[in-house]
């Protein structure tokens, strides 16, 4: 059925609510059921986002980009609304200036189950307290670019599907599954109860350094990489219920890297004695 182009001018327009005060809202506790929609922000994060599972609602999107993303929509199976307006009218609606020109809305999916996510991945990333919303978004790409199936977070992790989430992720973190633990529930118990080797990423100098993690066969799959948040790291409830705990060497004076970035150090290590398969 595709995309219907509908030019919008007028900011109060019911068919725009999905895209009303953006910046209002947090992807950092709100919990995913009560943000109502999934919000996907920029070109490359929408092109990715109809290659899986997501329903669209609707597309806002300014004349230049019109074109553009009407090409891009012609193959959904559902009727879509692909809203032109003037970039100011963006603004106004959304509360910043979207300056890459393209808003879609999409139907929030229901929660994943962690246990059947475990029973269908080989490679899992596992993400503790991150509530920096960039890492979360850079940990999916992370993920998609070598390998990791599926990604578990905590109760306290930033929504995975919160527009900067999306945006950052280029649309990634729509596509690879994800589930999220309960409360109180320990990070690495499921995980390990599913037969993945669990591994703890911590700059402790009584870890295994990555290399020889890889080389003597500790991230082989199934296996699940924890990381934890900026600053504190993973909890020691987690380093010490993981199967091992492994390091990246690092240069005199530098004592930790960016949490999308480890894990991604780690991943590739991981990738690479797999055979990058």
């Amino acid at each position: 059925m595709g995309p219907r182009r509908i030019e919008v001018d007028d900011a109060s327009d019911p068919r725009l609510d999905d895209f009303r005060d953006l910046r209002a809202m947090t992807g950092r506790r709100v919990r995913e059921d009560e943000l109502g929609h999934v919000v996907i922000e920029g070109t490359l994060a929408l092109h990715r986002a109809l290659q899986g599972p997501l329903q669209i609602r609707s597309v806002l999107v300014s004349p230049a980009k019109a074109d553009r993303v009407l090409a891009m929509c012609e193959s959904l199976p559902q009727a879509v609304d692909l809203l032109v307006s003037p970039r100011p009218l963006i603004e106004e609606v959304s509360g910043f200036d979207v300056h890459r020109g393209v808003l879609a809305s999409a139907v929030r999916p229901e929660p994943t189950d962690p246990a059947e996510l475990l029973a269908r991945a080989r490679r899992l990333v596992v993400l503790e307290a991150l509530t920096d919303l960039e890492n979360v978004g850079a940990a999916f790409r992370v993920a998609a670019a070598l390998g990791f199936d599926a990604v578990l977070v905590d109760d306290a992790c930033a929504d995975p599907l919160y527009r900067r989430c999306v945006r950052v992720s280029l649309g990634w973190s729509t596509v690879i599954p994800f589930a999220r633990l309960q409360p109180g529930e320990p990070l690495l118990d499921e995980a390990r109860r599913a037969g993945f080797t669990t591994v703890a990423l911590t700059p402790a100098e009584d870890s295994t350094p990555v290399d020889e993690a890889a080389d003597t066969g500790l991230l082989a799959p199934p296996v699940a990489l924890a990381v934890g948040a900026e600053g504190p790291g993973l909890t020691d409830e987690a380093i010490s219920s993981a199967s091992h705990r492994v390091r990246i060497p690092m240069q005199p004076g530098v004592d930790s890297l960016n949490a999308a970035t480890a894990l991604g150090v780690v991943c590739a290590f991981a990738a690479a004695a797999d055979g990058w398969g």
